[in-house]
């Protein structure tokens, strides 16, 4: 009888030690975790692993002030061959993107050497990121490819076959095309819906008059852009396409409420976000049921309540050109830079004249020094710049001219 309440007394105390083991290790506390919270003051941050975990975190954290701030400007630049001017944005300020117009391209072999130029100063001055190289290559009347390449239709005339696959297949070759001369960007397709004959900017620029035939074409041409490794630039949201005025002269004036626009000009932008747009170009236009007193360039509502809010988009957001006539009517360029990047721009083009280039780079460093623009404002957007930059394999190394001859079999073969 001792035995066997010595082994129950015994058995027991075993159970409760291993029980209150079990307890003891069920309590411990979990591992610590950070989150980072954005101001609800600030644009949209992007939620992302502790910089220990995340490489373009250690990236960015890793930049200079200047370094950041350069990222999220682009600039043009004078000539068919690289000026003082330019290379001093480059190694100074630190610029993050170059964009060339019809005047600094001329032949296929003098635009690649004027690429490579271009990289070879970034990387020589150290650059952590490679350039963003774009240009505007629509199609007609809006092209900037050089003369022996063979011409591309407006999107008008795309969207008239009423063919995705057509429009897929000359997206492919605008791609192969900006890629041969050395480009990584093209500032297209165009998504704004041509509902105004009078619109003195648009035009044949877009693909049709109504959402659907816009939606359908301009979305498969975005994805042959970047079929080719090139990023392309979905524009101009919220929608430029029913305006009497040109945003290059004056500020265009848009009296559509959030209904019509849902119902019309937002639908080509929600259909190519949700295919994986990666920039979109916010246009100089005053939604004035939207934000009666800012343009969309520049207002909160426009970019980040509803371009990043309601429809979703996480990408990379770009400014129309600032030296424009729309941006003048209203402000300075640099104040007006800054109001940008407050309401969720995350590139200034600054596309003419090396002191509006320069106005904007002061503005945007000296904002950020007094606390203006918040550092998480700034590393967000960089942030996203790296990224795109990133997912695009994007370098500084030479590249080669591409065959012209073979190229322009390939875009005649995609345009029959």
């Amino acid at each position: 009888m001792r035995f066997l309440q010595l082994y129950i007394a015994c058995t027991t105390a075993l159970l409760l030690f291993v029980l209150g083991g079990c307890s003891i290790k069920q309590s411990e506390p979990a591992a610590p975790t950070t989150t980072k919270s954005p101001s609800s003051s600030a644009p949209q941050q992007i939620d992302h692993e502790s910089p220990a975990e995340d490489p373009t975190a250690d990236l960015v954290a890793s930049m200079s002030l200047t370094e950041k701030i350069g990222q999220m400007v682009l600039v043009g630049m004078d000539g068919t061959e690289v000026q003082p001017d330019i290379s001093s944005l480059i190694k100074e300020s630190r610029v993050g993107g170059i964009i060339l117009y019809g005047d600094n391209i001329k032949t296929a072999s003098q635009t690649s050497k004027l690429v490579n130029s271009l990289k070879r100063i970034n990387r020589d001055a150290g650059g952590k990121l490679p350039l963003l190289l774009s240009t505007d290559q629509e199609g007609g009347r809006v092209s900037r490819l050089p003369k022996e390449i063979t011409a591309f239709p407006a999107s008008k005339s795309v969207g008239h076959t009423n063919d995705p696959k057509y429009a897929y297949n000359v997206g492919a070759a605008l791609g192969e095309a900006i890629k041969a001369i050395g480009l990584n960007t093209d500032f297209a397709p165009v998504l704004d819906i041509n509902t105004n004959p009078k619109n003195p900017v648009i035009g044949d620029r877009s693909f049709g008059t109504t959402a659907k035939l816009v939606s359908s074409m301009g979305v498969q041409e975005m994805l042959g852009i970047k079929s080719q490794g090139i990023i392309p630039v979905v524009k101009h949201f919220p929608g430029h396409g029913d305006t009497s005025v040109d945003s290059h002269l004056g500020l265009p004036i848009v009296n559509h409420d959030l209904k019509r626009l849902r119902a019309i000009e937002f639908v080509p932008f929600q259909s190519a976000i949700k295919e994986g747009a990666p920039v979109v170009m916010v246009a100089h236009i005053l939604m004035t049921k939207l934000d009666p007193n800012t343009p969309a360039s520049m207002s909160r509502t426009v970019i980040q309540k509803l371009l990043r809010g309601e429809l979703k988009f996480n990408g990379v957001v770009i400014t129309d050109d600032m030296t424009m006539g729309a941006v003048g009517k209203v402000k300075a360029i640099g104040p007006a830079s800054v109001q940008s990047v407050l309401a969720g721009a995350d590139i200034i083009l600054v596309g003419h004249d090396l002191k509006q280039q320069q106005s904007v780079v002061q503005a945007l460093t000296t904002a950020a020094k007094s606390g203006k623009i918040p550092q998480s404002v700034i590393d967000a957007s960089v942030y996203r710049i790296a990224k795109l930059k990133q997912s695009f394999s994007l370098s500084d190394q030479p590249a080669s001219l591409a065959d012209v001859s073979t190229l322009n079999q390939h875009i005649k073969a995609a345009l029959k």
